[in-house]
């Protein structure tokens, strides 16, 4: 079962949040906010922070942008992976990743279903690999944000999570483009 290697040491890493949204302004995005905050209490840097419209060219080069700068190793989005038109945002993030993390959809939907039931499957949060950067998308609702960021998120961005995290496997995301296969 999974652990706490108190022994390790903690290392904090650098996150973008992005919210897409039509609607929301920074005075209320209560989506971003709880991941600010969380990203704040368990250690790690906030690198940067932006919300962009509903719009697949937009979300995909505001992501894309932030898997270059080398002080982000991760980015987090909320919005915009339901089912109406203008949810858009899989579709925008999944063409970017290198390698999709279908196990982290698994695993969200598992948590969430045990709080909203069958609803869960109104979300089509996804994850994946891109230019060595962790991108985790994630629902627009301030429940989704905790249940992705309690559940999963927080304990793979923790060095001292065992048996594996995702922190001991950063250096190595790259390997492909050094070696140019």
């Amino acid at each position: 079962m999974s652990r706490i290697d108190e022994s390790r040491p903690f290392i904090p890493v650098g996150i973008a949040v992005l919210t897409v949204s039509d609607t929301r302004t920074a005075a209320d995005d209560r989506s971003g906010d709880t991941l600010v905050a969380r990203i704040a209490e368990a250690g790690h840097r906030l690198v940067a922070r932006a919300i962009v419209k509903d719009d697949k060219a937009a979300i995909f080069e505001q992501v894309q942008g932030w898997t270059t700068d080398p002080d982000i190793d991760v980015v987090i989005t909320t919005g915009g992976t339901g089912f109406t038109g203008r949810d858009v945002t899989p579709e925008a993030l999944e063409p970017l990743f290198e390698k999709k993390m279908d196990g982290f959809s698994e695993v969200f939907h598992r948590i969430s279903y045990d709080k909203i039931g069958t609803s869960t499957i109104q979300s089509r949060a996804t994850g994946g690999v891109a230019n060595a950067t962790f991108i985790f998308v994630l629902p627009g609702s301030p429940g989704a944000c905790k249940d992705a960021w309690d559940g999963i998120i927080m304990l793979q961005l923790d060095y001292r999570h065992m048996p594996c995290n995702f922190v001991e496997i950063m250096p190595r995301l790259d390997e492909h483009l050094k070696r140019g296969s």
